[in-house]
């Protein structure tokens, strides 16, 4: 099979618009056990609330798609934080089982609750802009995975300056690297477990509105997937490491799309967990996790 240049920046292009969704789930997966230690197997269901809500919004007004990021993204905050509250601060520290159960609880309450609400049939919506395409590089580039890029890359500088510059961001940082000594500190560390549950639910959001609005269908049951890829990502990139889940989205969209074109549909999954395995067997910690050492 001959490939020509032009093709291999097509799948690369491919690749940074699937990997855009999988870095925003991932991170938001990262920053809740950074700054909680749980990890929420529901989280891909959060996701596919991202896509309903946006569906209901656009259903109701009628409004470009990508503008009602900025309606869904606080749902889905609202979202995280009363999953927070209600189901993971009451077992938080009494054993890791206990999470565990509570969020494949969760996974089988939301998917219902989905179905229930909207119907548990494929949906889909469609971008205004679907049918425009530029010219970079040489290849016919949609203008829907531009978009999709700057604002993947956007909420990723937001992200960044809320953690870096104030005085929340920080306190979730120390939060993360030591809480025992974030609380004699006189940091409220449940506080910084409900931002960070809600930043983190709204990321998956995030990932949910791009998803639909670049084509893909979905239905309640479509978080599962997502969810795996995310935790494989997280491992690939490093517990709790924010650079990692960037790295390793990118990585595992670029793979994905590889596969398609070198050895065809069928390993588009197994040849990123191929590549978890790898890591593994080379870094068990990830790419950007820390040694035990």
């Amino acid at each position: 099979m001959v490939v020509s240049s032009d093709l291999i920046i097509q799948v690369m292009i491919w690749g940074l618009y699937a990997g855009c969704i999988y870095i925003l789930l991932a991170t938001g997966l990262n920053l809740i056990f950074g700054v909680m230690k749980i990890v929420n197997f529901a989280h891909g269901e959060l996701l596919m609330l991202g896509a309903y809500i946006t569906f209901t919004f656009y259903a109701v007004s009628g409004f470009n798609p990508y503008v009602l990021l900025a309606a869904s993204l606080p749902v889905l905050i609202l979202v995280g934080v009363i999953i927070e509250r209600t189901c993971f601060r009451p077992i938080l520290g009494t054993g890791k089982l206990n999470e565990i159960f509570i969020s494949i609880g969760l996974i089988y309450i939301i998917q219902n609750a989905a179905a229930i609400i909207w119907s548990d049939e494929w949906r889909t919506i469609h971008s205004p802009f679907e049918h425009i395409t530029l010219k970079m590089f040489g290849v016919n580039l949609p203008l829907d995975y531009l978009i999709i890029v700057i604002t993947t890359i956007s909420i990723l500088i937001v992200l960044f300056l809320f953690m870096q510059r104030t005085r929340l961001g920080k306190a979730m940082r120390a939060t993360s690297q030591n809480r025992k000594g974030a609380m004699l500190m006189g940091i409220n560390v449940e506080r910084m477990d409900m931002l960070a549950f809600g930043i983190g639910a709204g990321l998956a959001g995030a990932a949910g509105t791009l998803w639909v609005v670049s084509g893909q269908v979905f239905n309640p049951y479509m978080g599962s997937i997502p969810a795996v890829k995310a935790f494989a990502i997280v491992i690939i990139g490093g517990l709790g490491s924010i650079p990692g889940a960037i790295i390793g989205g990118l990585i595992y969209g670029i793979a994905e799309n590889f596969a398609i074109l070198t050895l065809g549909g069928a390993w588009k999954d197994a040849i990123s967990f191929i590549i978890l395995i790898l890591v593994l067997i080379v870094r068990p910690t990830g790419i950007f996790g820390e040694s035990a050492e």
